[in-house]
């Protein structure tokens, strides 16, 4: 018995090829360790809960006539204070994150002499990264997002 090869034939091989293909591909990327599927932040669901206090946060560093500068430079990250602000008054956290690797992740305590807070570029690898800074001056509370990319 000879089988004829047609149109309908050739759909069905086709559609079972990418379809295998497709399993293939889900499976290996699911199941291979260097493609690590792990969530941007921990326990996302608690931090979900805060987002109105962040937002607050966000609002209060919006609505300064002179907002701190987060500049990326040849020498790293550089974050400048307005001149009128304390140094010594400012207290709080710098956040580094990686979203392609957790691993990479660090935070810098904002303790200033001068009006500034450098990071040097060795502790940065190349890529994306978000910044948040949350700070405190004068009893209220800030939060600053940003983010940039390292050459």
């Amino acid at each position: 018995m000879k089988m004829k090869f047609n149109w309908g034939t050739g759909i069905v091989i086709a559609f079972t090829l990418f379809i295998s293909f497709i399993l293939y591909f889900v499976f290996s990327v699911q199941s291979d360790s260097k493609y690590d599927n792990e969530l941007v932040v921990e326990e996302y669901y608690k931090h979900d809960a805060k987002f109105g206090d962040e937002m607050k946060r966000i609002q209060n560093a919006q609505d300064l006539a002179q907002k701190p500068e987060i500049k990326n430079d040849s020498e790293g990250v550089t974050i400048v204070f307005p001149a009128s602000f304390v140094p010594k008054d400012i207290k709080g956290t710098v956040a580094f994150y990686r979203s392609s690797n957790m691993k990479f992740d660090f935070n810098v305590p904002i303790t200033l002499s001068g009006s500034t807070l450098n990071i040097p570029k060795k502790r940065l690898l190349g890529g994306r990264w978000k910044i948040n800074m949350e700070w405190q001056y004068e009893g209220k509370q800030y939060l600053t997002k940003e983010t940039i990319y390292i050459k």
